[in-house]
């Protein structure tokens, strides 16, 4: 069932449109869910959509994005052939693939996964109804619809996404591959709500892809909930590759436990707006974030990557490194808050924007900033913005590297502090592959998931061999 927006989306439409399908939202969901959901909805129309008024949104505008038609799902597509939509591979990657189509889950077996270890998989909206106290347990605590108006609006409106739930003392065996995929003939207004919980003495290694397969316009409101137990580790991959006609609003919340540990990195090749907004909250004593985030935008692309961190409790420690390479009119902001609270002595925050510009049209904006309130911490945070560096080219020049390899050499060199930080060798390997590819002009979003562009029969390599240099 499809409802279509044709005219420019307000806030009006949207409420108009949640009251003539209350009963089809609700349909499964427990007295708990409604509740949340009848509060985000309240909090929508009191919020409305941020605009360019709010400081954290002054340089993000969404009036062109809005001014589209789009149509917005209601209920999934009644047969998808699973092996044609999701062709995502990375070769000698053995993950757990789950996939989402258009803002649904997508299963050719089972809609709700249960691993002989304890580990739950699959449909949020089948959780729900099958496990509704953990749902509600988590659902809903992290993520704050009071101040955020887009997140008040995927509670309100978000029917299916992912869950993953992996028990005390359980250690994934593999990685899990989230993979979101934008597929259809029409603009599409999507909001999907992730939930993933990881237990006390737990391990989960979770890599998600956000692809478009085609160059039709879409709206994504994507919501993602992680609660990380005590002395707990998550790793977690966001892969952004959409086309030049999307806008993508990204929340992913974490919620740490005592002792529990996070490295995050997000990986952005493609997209016409991104919007990632990256709350982590230590919710306990010892535990360690270490966030990283790599952006690689041209044409007329921009990218905004808001990250705050609330140290709520002593003894953490968190790390932010963000770097972006900008070319043409690309556009880019960083917004880094980090938030010190009175009783959250010995604590070791950290942050870093760098960035390459390598035209005059290109632009950045970097505000990392600290708000701390007591004196037993240490704190740093620095940003930079300039060309590449004309000694170093002038270096690599001198030993007979061309102009162009030279620059090429430069940017991969500045982006690899990033990608070189992820764990899992093959996808190391790939990224690596797709930055060249990106950094070259040469990788698009296609008729496949961009982790199956590169093949092992024709790897990317520059003509020269970089451990001479």
């Amino acid at each position: 069932m499809l409802t279509n927006i044709q005219e420019t989306i307000t806030p009006k439409r949207l409420t108009d449109l949640f009251e003539k399908n209350r009963r089809l939202l609700f349909r499964d969901d427990t007295a708990v869910l409604s509740a949340i959901r009848e509060k985000a909805f309240a909090s929508f129309s009191k919020l409305g959509f941020p605009d360019t008024s709010l400081e954290s949104w002054r340089l993000t505008d969404l009036q062109e994005s809005f001014s589209r038609g789009y149509d917005y799902h209601l209920q999934p597509a009644a047969e998808v052939d699973v092996q044609k939509v999701f062709r995502c591979n990375i070769p000698h990657l053995d993950t757990a693939i789950i996939g989402q189509l258009n803002g649904w889950y997508v299963s050719k077996d089972v809609p709700l996964m249960e691993l002989g270890n304890g580990i739950i998989m699959g449909s949020l909206a089948e959780a729900r109804k099958k496990y509704p106290a953990l749902v509600e347990k988590y659902y809903g605590t992290v993520a704050n619809d009071a101040i955020d108006g887009f997140t008040a609006l995927n509670t309100a409106f978000a029917q299916d996404g992912v869950f993953i739930y992996v028990p005390d003392d359980v250690k994934s065996p593999r990685p899990v591959q989230l993979i979101n995929v934008i597929h259809d003939d029409r603009n599409l207004f999507l909001q999907s709500r992730n939930l993933i919980v990881v237990g006390a003495n737990a391990k989960l290694s979770l890599v998600h892809c956000d692809d478009s397969y085609n160059h039709q316009a879409s709206f994504s409101n994507i919501v993602t909930e992680i609660h990380v137990g005590e002395h707990a580790l998550l790793e977690h991959y966001k892969l952004q590759n959409l086309n030049n006609n999307s806008t993508l609003v990204s929340t992913v919340c974490f919620n740490l436990e005592a002792s529990a540990s996070l490295e995050s990195h997000y990986i952005s090749l493609n997209g016409g707006l991104l919007r990632n907004n990256i709350r982590v909250l230590f919710n306990g004593p010892h535990g360690n974030a270490n966030i990283y985030g790599i952006y690689l935008m041209d044409g007329k692309q921009h990218t905004d990557n808001q990250v705050f961190v609330d140290h709520a409790s002593p003894d953490c420690t968190s790390n932010e490194t963000f770097k972006g390479i900008l070319d043409e009119h690309a556009r880019a902001i960083f917004n880094g808050h980090v938030l010190v609270r009175r009783n959250s002595t010995k604590t070791d925050a950290r942050q870093s924007n760098k960035n390459i510009l390598l035209t005059d049209t290109a632009r950045v904006n970097s505000k990392p900033f600290l708000e701390i309130y007591n004196d037993d911490v240490k704190c740093s945070h620095g940003s930079t913005t300039g060309q590449l560096d004309q000694e170093s080219m002038f270096y690599l020049r001198q030993r007979g590297i061309g102009e162009e390899t030279a620059r090429m050499l430069l940017m991969f060199a500045f982006a690899d502090e990033i990608v070189s930080k992820i764990a899992i060798p093959q996808l190391r390997q790939r990224i690596e592959d797709m930055v060249k590819k990106r950094l070259q002009g040469e990788l698009q979003i296609c008729e496949q998931c961009v982790l199956h562009c590169s093949s092992p029969e024709h790897p990317v390599d520059f003509k020269i061999d970089l451990g001479k240099i």
